[in-house]
């Protein structure tokens, strides 16, 4: 296994040094969060304290060039007397660095810093939780790690509930898909908030990737795919609700679903061998206590998605004709051209379109970051029929409608197979 942590700043290297051996560590990745990350820190101190009061400790921030003082914010970050959330102090003192990461800026080089963290600590058990989090508690520490130190796991996702118009990436197309694939319901696999070992961390830096789209957005999609077919051990903990700085998804996603979703289908062509014989799916152990939460609502723009999709399709009919089987393209047409009232993009178009754009990316049809832009406005679509279908939908049947959309994608998985095939794919 590569052991490689030459890409660490020296000032952190030394640091860590004089921290010596720890047996659990939370990483915050940064950038401008000074206005949440002090109730992250004081949420890990307090999940230490309460939880893992035996254990040496450390939690690190790795921050991204922070202007707005969000360092500053960690090193000063106190939960005040521990005896508010204690029935005794602390056996052992928490340490806390916080570091600026190297490399290209993004939320995956922040993680590689972690990760090179755990494996000079020698961390048994280690998570990672985003620092826009305002729904964190010091239970969430427990959940992630607790799994990992006692249990045996070597990743545990997050479960947690978020308003239906949150996280329609995930929704419509990174767990549907991934699922498919691989098998796995891990139902956030981009989620933010993970635990893991201190194997798995050795086992990411043993890979070369850090050049490339997962050190941006792409690197929770990245670490889920790589304990899965990795053979790890893999498990989720239900953490209540997901509260942060979520976005209207009409607004421009365009960024984030291009590199998510380049690292989704880079990774179908790594690990081909690996899911083409995977036939539907199993549940993952999940741990918690899964209860009911307020969650605050998502505005949506119903008007600009659909605005957006029917300005691609004239637009980008061409991609499209390219990377879409003519049934599907056909489809997406009469779509486009619905009136409001009546425009759907049901589950097996959908369905049938991303698998069309799988092919087409791995065998490059079309130039990658064309096709990979021209997704945009499909996905607009999607979201606009999915927000027209559950308007007046509670969460519970939401869920539902996203069980059966998921339940497409591992029925049409043949179709995969039979269109990576015929354009020249390999095992």
């Amino acid at each position: 296994m590569v052991r490689d942590t030459s890409f660490l700043p020296d000032a952190l290297r030394q640091q860590l040094a004089e921290v010596g051996q720890v047996d659990v560590l939370v990483g915050i990745p940064s950038y401008n969060n000074a206005a949440t990350i002090g109730h992250v820190v004081r949420a890990v101190q307090g999940g230490f304290a309460r939880h893992f009061p035996d254990q040496r400790a450390l939690l690190l921030n790795s921050d991204g060039g922070s202007k707005d003082g969000t360092p500053e914010v960690v090193r000063q970050a106190s939960i005040g007397s521990f005896e508010t959330i204690l029935a005794a102090h602390p056996l052992r003192a928490v340490h806390r660095i916080t570091t600026p990461y190297h490399g290209i800026p993004g939320k995956g080089s922040a993680l590689r810093t972690v990760f090179g963290a755990a494996v000079l600590t020698g961390a048994k058990a280690c998570a990672v939780v985003d620092a826009d989090l305002r729904s964190i508690t010091p239970e969430w520490v427990e959940l992630l790690l607790e799994p990992v130190l006692r249990q045996g796991f070597d990743f545990i996702a997050p479960l947690y509930h978020r308003h239906k118009y949150d996280g329609t990436i995930t929704n419509s197309i990174v767990y549907p898909l991934t699922r498919a694939l691989y098998g796995k319901r891990v139902r956030q696999p981009i989620g933010g908030d993970f635990g893991f070992s201190g194997r798995l961390a050795e086992h990411y830096l043993s890979h070369d990737v850090w050049a490339s789209d997962v050190a941006r957005y792409g690197i929770d999609i990245w670490m889920t795919t790589t304990a899965i077919t990795g053979g790890f051990k893999v498990g989720q903990s239900f953490l209540g609700a997901k509260i942060h700085d979520a976005k209207d998804p009409s607004v421009d996603l365009s960024a984030m679903l291009m590199q998510v979703t380049s690292v989704v289908l880079t990774l179908m062509g790594t690990y081909a061998a690996h899911w083409r014989p995977v036939q539907g799916s199993q549940p993952v152990p999940v741990f918690g206590f899964e209860y009911a939460v307020g969650l605050e609502p998502v505005p949506v723009n119903l008007a600009r998605m659909l605005d957006r999709f029917r300005t691609g399709a004239r637009e980008l009919r061409s991609i499209w004709e390219l990377a879409l089987h003519p049934a599907t393209a056909a489809g997406v047409a009469r779509a486009a051209s619905a009136p409001d009232e009546d425009m759907d993009f049901p589950p097996h178009l959908w369905v049938r379109t991303i698998y069309d754009f799988a092919v087409a990316y791995q065998h490059g049809r079309v130039n990658r970051e064309h096709l990979l832009r021209s997704l945009t406005p499909l996905y607009l679509g999607r979201t606009a029929a999915f927000v027209k279908q559950t308007r007046d939908a509670g969460a519970q049947e939401v869920e539902q409608i996203l069980e059966e959309l998921c339940v497409q994608f591992e029925r049409d998985k043949s179709y995969l197979l039979q269109r990576w095939d015929e354009t020249g794919g390999g095992s």
